[in-house]
C-alpha cells in the first residue's frame, strides 16, 4: 500500500480543460463513493477548487493508472487528454505534494491561505463518506500540522500580492479601524467582487456598488446587503465615502477633480482614500493634487506587490524548510514499517522457542526435579537456540570477510547491559 496524489493544476491543464475536470460541490459525495469503489483503492479524498482537481487515495501498487481511466470516464473525456495532463507524486512525495498545497507554495498566487480551508473540506468530506482510514487520516493531520507551521513561522501570509487585496490592505494603513468605515466602489466586474469580499472581512458593512448597469452592482450589492447606483449618482455618493475603490471598463475616466473637490467640501475635508486601479484609469490623476485625498494607482499597487511577492519568496524557502523536516520523519516511518514483518516473524519465532522449552520445563518440575535444576536447564537451552542461527551467520560473515555484516551484526545484537531491554 502506498500513499498516492494525482491531479491536474493551472500548471498541467489550461482553464477549459481544469473546467472540465472539476467536481460540483453536488456531486462530490457521490464521485468520492465511486472513487473509493475501484480495484486498489482502500482510502479516498478528492479536492475541486477553480484551479486545481487532485486525488489523494491509499492505494495498491497497480492502481494509478485506475485512477486516470477513472476520472476520463467520470467526466467522459478522452483518456489520453486526461494523461496528458495528469501528475503522479507516490509515497513521502505525495505527502510533500499535499503540504505544498495547503501550504499555499502551490497556488497561482503564492501563499494564498483560501486553499487550507478548501483541503479541510476534503478531508471532513472523506470522513462524512467513510471513505477515510487510518493512513490517510494520519497523512492529512500531518498536511495541517504542517500547514499551521508555515503561517506562524513564517511571513508568507502577511504580504498581499493581489491587486484587490492590496488595495484593501493600503486602505488600513490610512484608517486605523476599517469596520467603521464608509466604502464606495465603482464598477461591478471581478476585481471589484475581490475588492468586497476582502472589504468584508476587514469588517465593513456599509457598502455603495456605482457600476453603469444598475442590476449587476445591484446583484452585487445584494450579497453584502449593500447599496447599488448608477454612475450618474456618483456625485453625491462621493461625499458619504471614506474609501473609493475604481474598476470599470470605461475607455475615459469616471470620477473628475471637480467632483471630488465639492464631495470634500460637503465633507468638511475629511480625508477621502481612492484606489484607481482600472486601464484606462477611472479617477482622473490630477484628483490626486487635492488636499484630503490619498490617492492611489494601479502602478502604485504594482509596486508594493513586486516588494511583496519578494518578501513571500523567501517566506516560501522557510516554508520549504518545514516540508523538508515533515517528508523526511514521514519517510523515515515508512523505512521503519518495512521492518514490522521482518520483526513480527523473529518474534514469533523466538516465541515458539520459549514456548518449547517452558512446555519441557513444566513436565519436568511436574516429575518432582529441582526447581533450581529445572530454570538452569531452562535457561541453557532456551538461550543456545536463541544463539544458534545468528552464530552461525556470524561466522559464515567472518569466513566470506564481509565486513559491513559484521559491523551490522554488531550494531543489531549487541546490546550495552547498562540499558534494559524491552520485549
Amino acid at each position: 500500500m502506498k500513499l498516492l496524489a494525482t491531479g491536474v493544476n493551472h500548471t498541467t491543464a489550461a482553464v477549459e480543460l481544469r473546467e472540465l475536470l472539476s467536481f460540483p460541490e453536488g456531486e462530490q459525495a457521490a464521485a468520492l463513493q465511486a472513487l473509493r469503489q475501484q480495484p486498489g483503492v482502500r482510502e479516498a479524498a478528492l479536492l475541486s477548487t477553480c484551479n486545481r482537481t487532485e486525488l489523494y487515495c491509499l492505494v495498491e501498487a497497480d492502481a494509478q493508472d485506475n485512477l486516470a481511466h477513472w476520472l476520463a470516464q467520470w467526466h467522459q473525456l478522452p483518456l489520453e487528454q486526461v494523461k496528458q495532463a495528469l501528475y503522479h507524486y507516490e509515497g513521502a512525495m505525495a505527502l510533500r505534494h499535499m503540504m505544498r498545497v495547503a501550504g499555499g507554495l502551490n497556488s497561482l498566487v503564492l501563499g494564498e491561505p483560501q486553499i487550507l480551508g478548501q483541503m479541510r473540506d476534503a478531508y471532513s468530506l472523506s470522513q462524512e463518506n467513510n471513505a477515510l482510514g487510518s493512513e490517510l487520516q494520519q497523512a492529512f493531520q500531518q498536511v495541517f500540522a504542517v500547514a499551521k507551521a508555515i503561517r506562524t513561522d513564517t511571513a508568507i501570509g502577511e504580504n498581499p500580492v493581489s491587486v484587490a487585496y492590496a488595495a484593501v490592505s493600503l486602505a488600513r494603513h490610512i484608517f486605523a479601524d476599517l469596520a467603521g468605515s464608509r466604502a464606495l466602489l465603482v464598477g461591478a466586474g471581478e476585481m471589484i467582487q475581490l475588492v468586497v469580499r476582502h472589504l468584508v472581512e476587514q469588517g465593513v458593512t456599509d457598502i455603495t456598488i456605482a457600476n453603469r448597469t444598475v442590476s449587476r452592482a445591484q446583484e452585487l450589492a445584494a450579497t453584502v446587503a449593500g447599496k447599488a447606483i448608477g454612475l450618474e449618482a456618483l456625485p453625491d455618493a462621493l461625499a458619504d465615502a471614506d474609501i473609493v475603490i475604481a474598476c470599470t471598463g470605461s475607455p475615459k475616466t469616471v470620477i473628475e477633480k471637480a467632483e471630488v473637490a465639492r464631495a470634500l467640501k460637503r465633507r468638511k475635508h475629511k480625508p477621502i482614500f481612492m484606489v484607481d486601479i482600472a486601464v484606462p484609469r477611472d479617477v482622473a490623476p490630477d484628483v490626486g493634487k487635492l488636499q484630503d485625498v490619498y490617492l492611489y494607482s494601479v502602478d502604485d499597487l504594482q509596486q508594493a506587490i513586486a516588494e511583496n511577492v519578494r518578501q513571500r519568496e523567501a517566506a516560501a524557502q522557510e516554508a520549504e524548510a518545514i516540508i523538508d523536516r515533515a517528508v523526511a520523519g514521514y519517510a523515515r516511518r515508512l523505512r521503519e514499517r518495512d521492518a514490522v514483518p521482518s520483526i513480527r516473524r523473529y518474534r514469533q519465532q523466538v516465541a515458539a522457542l520459549g514456548q518449547q522449552e517452558l512446555t519441557e520445563a513444566l513436565a519436568l518440575l511436574q516429575k518432582g526435579q529441582d526447581p533450581a535444576a529445572v530454570l538452569q536447564r531452562f535457561e541453557h537451552r532456551l538461550t543456545r537456540k536463541i544463539m544458534h542461527q545468528p552464530t552461525v551467520k556470524l561466522r559464515e560473515f567472518a569466513a566470506d570477510s564481509r565486513e559491513n555484516a559484521m559491523q551490522n551484526a554488531d550494531e543489531l545484537l549487541l546490546t550495552p547491559t547498562s540499558k534494559s531491554i524491552e520485549i
